[in-house]
Parts: structure tokens; sequence; C-alpha cells
């Protein structure tokens, strides 16, 4: 059997890379569940979500359901951003079964600026730097058992954000 250079070098290659894949797997650098984290990735945009101006409107194009407040969904942000261009926020909850997370802000143009789905076994905390037109509410949504749970907290901003 003849084979040229180029089809023993790409056999090769392949065999390596399953090889570097074993061995990751093997190690638990990589969960045997990384198809369940693709399959997440590749999840419907929520378009129409993110077409909102309030935020129960964007609740109810996402989720179709209203939020309970919730102490086991922890919220870290400043009070005051310095720059409504970059506000650094992150949630986090010890609620079990988390599948989604998401941010709205009820002074934004567009209520909904980020939607988060988390897969199985994954630790359910998220961080962002969001944009802010003014000062508002910022409220987390955490999906967790088909339920949804939330925090909110007022950041005041002082320069810039959406509208200039």
């Amino acid at each position: 059997m003849n084979i040229t250079t180029s089809e023993f070098f790409k056999a090769r290659r392949m065999v390596l890379k399953g090889a570097g894949v074993a061995a990751l797997i093997g190690l638990g650098v990589i969960p045997f569940d990384v198809p369940q984290a693709l399959a997440a990735a590749n999840d419907k945009y929520p378009e129409d979500a993110f077409k909102q101006k309030t935020e129960a409107d964007a609740i109810k194009a996402l989720y179709g359901k209203t939020a309970e407040p919730s102490d086991k969904v922890k919220m870290d942000a400043p009070e005051i951003a310095e720059n409504g261009a970059v506000v650094p926020i992150s949630a986090t909850t010890t609620l079990a079964d988390v599948t989604s997370i998401s941010f709205l802000v009820s002074e934004n143009p567009i209520s909904l600026v980020a939607s988060y789905r988390i897969p199985a076994g994954t630790l359910p905390t998220i961080a962002n730097r969001i944009k802010m037109a003014k000062t508002s509410n910022v409220t987390v949504i955490v999906e967790a058992g088909g339920k949804l749970y939330s925090a909110k907290k007022e950041i005041k901003v002082t320069v810039g954000g959406c509208g200039g």
C-alpha cells in the first residue's frame, strides 16, 4: 500500500489529536459531558428578547414568566459607576439546577444587556462589563429548577453610557 507524504501526515495528525483528547479526558481536564456544553452554546439566539424596551417585556420574551426576589441570588456591582460605558457586574447563586442568568438595565434603550445559558454541572457565576445609559436599577434573573429568581440594585452613573 502506497500513501503519499501528505496523507501520512494527515493520518498522523488525526491519531495524535485523538490521543491528546483521550489523555485530557483521562486526566479529568476535559469532562465527558463536553457535548452538552457545546449544545448549550448553540441554543437559538433570543433575538426578540434583545429588542424589548422594558424589563418586564424582555423577561416575558426571554422566559415567558415573572421572577420572584431571592436572597440566594447575589449581585456584585458598584453603587456609583464612574463611567457608564464600562460598568463591572457579576452574579452568583447558591440555587441548584441553574439553567440561565440574565442582566437587565431598566433605563437603557434596550433593557436586556446579557443572557447566558448555564450547562449542567457548571458553577453558576457570571461576570461582565455592561453599558448603562444613566442611573438605573440593574436586575439579575436566575432561572433554576424551572422557576425565576431575581436580585436588584440601583447603580448611579456619573459619566458616559449609552446616551453619550
